[in-house]
């Protein structure tokens, strides 16, 4: 990973962080990214000493917020006008429906839009790369997905675990589109399920605890780095391997419509 450029969104704790350190191990130069001032920089000073990788930055975004996310791709383009790896880690568990100042539901709005507008902004610096590769962190959750687009944002009934499951759906019909249209293209687009691994959003929105985040990051690791994959694209990864996603997320028409009104939501359009 010598000379590789990787942001990690919600890189300060879980399986982000561990996924981070083992990238810097590898010799990449690492973005870290996260919402505190004050954590963000004593981490990335700790990365630098435990892994001996003086690249290591960190950025600070609240992806909720459309100024921040906007702010934070214009970072990456000015300093390093290439990224070679982006993962999309950072999500929420939102126990009670809160908006954005956009007026968006906090759980779709960081979980699902906050990965397409960073993918759609930094589309061009991913294909300044020799290789670009698109991370994204979903969850085997999506597999109780109920998709009614009346009810995407919980407008009419809010249940905090039908809104993660949702966002997590989300991620893969994301992949699945982005996989399809930059075919042809240096630009791959995977995700995953990462397992059930003990973090806080575990903790905090299911009231359990699991494996180690070193098994947590291993297959978002395995898929920024590997030359095994890197001819696959649209694919669904659990521990390594690639997996059949739901049938809900493998419907055409459903990746089609959930695309369009993702890009009218974010107010990203996208040029493949």
């Amino acid at each position: 990973m010598q000379g590789k450029v990787v942001l990690v969104t919600g890189s300060t704790d879980g399986i982000g962080l561990e996924t981070a350190r083992q990238l810097a191990r590898l010799g990449a130069t690492i973005i870290l990214h996260g919402r505190n001032y004050q954590t963000g920089p004593d981490l990335r000073d700790q990365i630098k000493r435990e892994t001996g990788n003086e690249h290591i930055d960190y950025v600070n975004a609240d992806l909720s917020k459309r100024d921040k996310l906007h702010a934070l791709t214009d970072h990456i383009k000015s300093q390093y006008g290439v990224l070679d790896v982006l993962i999309h880690n950072a999500g929420v568990f939102m126990t009670e429906r809160k908006l954005t100042p956009e007026g968006l539901e906090m759980t779709f709005a960081v979980n699902h839009l906050a990965p397409f507008i960073l993918t759609g902004l930094l589309l061009p610096c991913l294909k300044n790369a020799e290789q670009g590769r698109i991370i994204t962190v979903s969850s085997i959750a999506h597999q109780n997905a109920h998709l009614d687009f009346n009810n995407l944002q919980g407008e009419v009934h809010f249940d905090p675990y039908k809104a993660y499951a949702l966002s997590k759906l989300g991620n893969i019909l994301f992949t699945y589109y982005l996989a399809e249209h930059l075919k042809g293209s240096k630009v791959t687009a995977n995700t995953l399920h990462p397992g059930v691994i003990t973090t806080k959003l575990l903790k905090t929105g299911f009231n359990r605890t699991g494996a180690s985040l070193e098994e947590g990051a291993d297959t978002s690791v395995y898929l920024a780095y590997s030359p095994e994959v890197s001819e696959i694209s649209g694919g669904y990864f659990i521990k390594r391997k690639r997996t059949a996603s739901s049938p809900a997320s493998n419907d055409q028409h459903t990746i089609n419509d959930f695309w369009k009104i993702s890009a009218e939501l974010s107010g990203v359009s996208y040029v493949f």
